[in-house]
């Protein structure tokens, strides 16, 4: 490899070209005085005690001021390109997350003009659902989602569901035998709640409160609209729409299945989850206990754990309902020092915000 070639690769590295003919002097001598250096480099003495430093700093070199006079020693070079691959390993998943989301934040929104791209998109999303989603679809178009709900719900996924332009239970289940040679299912194979409305809605679609879709009633009711769907990855945004389809389209449907609840013992990151299994492990006549690691919801914001037995719930989720508001998703758990209420991330009424929860049989 020639001068100019090592030179340039080195430079790669953030050495200085003064540094670098520092370095590649003591790789010559192995290890020299300053002065001796300072010649056969062309700079200075003082020069080369700056960049022995800088260059020790980053272990291409060692400098010996314990002697008289100081010596400068270059390292062996694969401890160098060792040390060098390491930092490389160190610095890689900081790099790699700010890559991923930079590339998450340039495709927070697409805009979506055909329906059957709306369906894939809605597919897409619903498989990649690791926690919670929210769904309200028109009932014509149920089946062709069927399976990546199922699957969903397979994964512990909680499934909330609302299928429109349908009048009853009866509808729904029509609906999940239309794509040819399927047989009909279950509905509560499809989702941990299932609803119904006879009106037209947005198709509405949420997944782990970070993406989704909207899209107007007319984009999925008709092959000829002109309207168009938005698929949004953005964290700040999918809680809102959440809210949307619980305060504002939740309440209007009627409730036509739900799921069994999952044996216990159960862990969960989603608190959405937690109180939907607790609401229907105590309307079972179970005593369970909840164990919960988050933070107190004061200024100091503390990390603390919560166990004892789940007195009561709050939620919205499955009839009959008795939140105050909206979102509200709670439960109230008797500890040792009396009752701690508990809310999930963002909770700002309740003593604790939950970070993870176990829910087991007392």
């Amino acid at each position: 490899m020639d001068d100019r070639t090592l030179t340039d690769l080195l430079g790669r590295f953030g050495l200085s070209e003064k540094e670098i003919d520092t370095y590649l002097t003591l790789l010559e001598y192995g290890e020299a005085k300053a002065s001796t250096v300072a010649d056969a480099a062309g700079v200075s003495k003082r020069y080369v005690y700056s960049a022995s430093e800088s260059l020790a700093d980053r272990g291409f070199v060692e400098v010996h001021d314990h002697a008289v006079p100081t010596t400068v020693r270059a390292n062996p070079p694969e401890e160098v390109i060792e040390r060098l691959r390491s930092d490389a390993d160190a610095i890689r998943p900081g790099l790699e997350e700010r890559y991923s989301r930079a590339e998450r934040e340039a495709e927070q929104f697409e805009v979506v003009k055909s329906r059957v791209t709306v369906i894939k998109r809605i597919r897409s999303l619903l498989e990649g659902a690791d926690a919670e989603l929210t769904l309200s679809i028109p009932a014509k178009h149920l089946a062709t989602v069927r399976d990546a709900l199922a699957a969903a719900l397979d994964r512990d996924v909680l499934v909330l569901l609302v299928v429109t332009d349908v009048e009853d239970v009866d509808g729904v289940r029509d609906a999940l035998g239309d794509t040819e040679g399927a047989d009909r299912m279950d509905l509560e194979t499809i989702a941990s709640v299932v609803r119904t409305w006879g009106e037209a809605m947005p198709t509405m679609l949420t997944v782990d409160s970070a993406r989704g879709l909207v899209a107007p009633p007319e984009l999925l009711r008709r092959s000829d609209s002109d309207r168009q769907a938005i698929v949004f990855a953005q964290a700040q945004l999918a809680p809102v729409i959440v809210g949307a389809f619980m305060g504002n389209y939740w309440p209007a449907t009627d409730e036509v299945a739900r799921a069994e609840p999952a044996p216990l013992p159960v862990e969960y990151d989603d608190f959405r989850q937690v109180v939907f299994q607790a609401t229907l492990h105590l309307r079972a006549g179970r005593t369970i206990r909840a164990t919960v690691a988050g933070r107190r919801i004061d200024e100091e914001a503390e990390p603390v754990e919560v166990t004892g037995r789940v007195r009561s719930v709050k939620q919205a989720m499955v009839e009959p309902t008795n939140n105050e508001f909206p979102v509200e998703n709670s439960l109230t758990v008797e500890t040792e020092d009396g009752a701690v209420s508990v809310g999930g991330r963002g909770a700002f009424v309740e003593d604790v915000e939950a970070e993870f929860t176990r829910l087991e049989t007392e």
